[in-house]
């Protein structure tokens, strides 16, 4: 793709049935694995260069059109982690290299969503940056280091990775392995710089750690408690056992759980504002994204540190994605799920410290030495593990999902009050390059 012309799309006349024709599109494209995600990587310079004519053009490389849920005619793998895109050109901002834009394409339905970010496909846009000729490394360097802006969420992204010194171009192999890929490859280190507040332009929107979210939707009447977090996507993070009885009484992707959900996630859409209401809320699926935190298992994974030992992780997250349970977890979900953690009075935050304050049964009736009840040491034990987070100015966060573990590097500023920088590892492996046809 590198030595193409920068012809937009070149026109392709196909015969119809009637004896007519059909005018399509070749559209210059690069297909990548990038993390757990796997989408188009295209030029900005190939798309038509409005932003709002962009939705017919990916709907139909995706394979959408139509409403297909199979995504038949295009490259999509009808998962929502399969059909995303991610549109890139050379940046005039000082101190950055390059712009990316995301689209999350919808699986069934002629819809895009360009309202947040993806950090799985964004592990892949340095590599797709120098392979394309968009930023070059020094002669001789093993590694470089591309600084990187989201038009979606204006967060700035430094992603470094690993060079082949024969041909200078990214050198995908290595023995890095991450949970929900099969093959390893070369460590991307991908971090996220100054990540609070990437929409709403405050890391706690509602101007509080912790929310009840209350629904009442027909036969819906419950409440859970809930942190709305904006560090590099908004997010949703509610206190699995604050869930309604009737969502535990089934599996997490029936169709009584899902609604119930989305019941939750539309409510905190209008929390966050950006929805007037419940109804108007459901027409935008991408954002804000949810997510339930439980504490961690008390035993050892070894995907947890990819060349590193087994480890014990510290959280455990079920995340949705577009209506459906998220087969891992969100890579801004984890960047954010980290921050989450280690800033005091959040509910990521209390299930951390519960985890990490599981105590032995204590025989009924003695006094703690403050007069107060035994059951109140346990309080005052996640209190300090609390307080101990939000002091530290660097801390390693393990998350338990259902396809393994992610580990997250957190640097805190402010007095423990926000996120200076979020660091996480994934690996990225091009599919293919060519052209697709629209």
């Amino acid at each position: 793709m590198s030595s193409k012309t920068a012809l937009t799309m070149k026109s392709l006349l196909i015969a119809t049935a009637a004896g007519g024709s059909t005018r399509r599109h070749r559209l210059p494209a690069v297909l990548m694995r990038a993390g757990t995600s796997r989408g188009l990587f295209l030029h900005r310079r190939d798309m038509p260069q409005s932003e709002t004519d962009w939705g017919p053009v990916l709907v139909a490389a995706m394979g959408s059109r139509n409403n297909d849920p199979r995504q038949l005619e295009g490259v999509g793998g009808a998962t929502s982690t399969t059909s995303k895109v991610v549109v890139v050109n050379p940046s005039t901002r000082p101190g950055i290299d390059v712009d990316y834009t995301f689209v999350q394409v919808a699986v069934g339905a002629e819809v895009v969503d360009m309202t947040g970010n993806c950090g799985n496909m964004a592990s892949g846009i340095a590599a797709f940056a120098l392979d394309e000729g968009l930023v070059t490394a020094k002669p001789g360097c093993t590694e470089t280091t591309v600084r990187i802006y989201n038009t979606n969420t204006q967060v700035i992204i430094e992603e470094t990775i690993q060079v082949d010194l024969a041909t200078g171009l990214f050198r995908e192999d290595g023995e890095y392995r991450i949970s929900g890929v099969k093959s390893s490859g070369s460590l991307v280190k991908v971090k996220f710089v100054s990540p609070g507040g990437s929409m709403t332009g405050k890391t706690f929107p509602t101007g509080h750690r912790q929310e009840i979210i209350r629904v009442s939707d027909g036969s819906l009447q419950f409440e859970v408690s809930a942190t709305l977090i904006d560090v590099s996507n908004p997010f949703v993070f509610v206190d699995a056992k604050t869930m309604p009885a009737a969502y535990h009484a089934q599996d997490a992707n029936a169709e009584e759980a899902l609604a119930i959900i989305e019941s939750i996630r539309r409510q905190a859409s209008v929390m966050y504002g950006f929805a007037a209401n419940t109804e108007t809320a459901g027409l935008q699926r991408g954002t804000p994204k949810i997510s339930l935190l439980s504490p961690a298992d008390d035993v050892a994974h070894s995907s947890a540190s990819g060349l590193g030992a087994p480890a014990v992780a510290d959280i455990r997250v079920l995340s949705y994605s577009m209506g459906k349970v998220h087969p891992s977890f969100q890579l801004t979900g984890a960047v954010c799920l980290g921050a989450a953690t280690c800033l005091e009075g959040t509910v990521a935050a209390a299930v951390l410290a519960e985890k990490r304050t599981r105590l032995p049964p204590t025989p009924p009736g003695p006094i703690s030495p403050n007069g107060s009840p035994a059951k109140d040491i346990a309080l005052e034990v996640a209190n300090k593990v609390l307080e101990n987070v939000a002091s530290e100015t660097g801390r390693k966060i393990v998350i338990q999902h259902r396809s393994g573990t992610l580990d997250v590097e957190v640097d805190i500023a402010d007095g423990g009050q926000d996120a200076a920088g979020v660091t996480v590892y994934r690996t990225a492996k091009r599919v293919f390059e060519g052209c697709i046809y629209v």
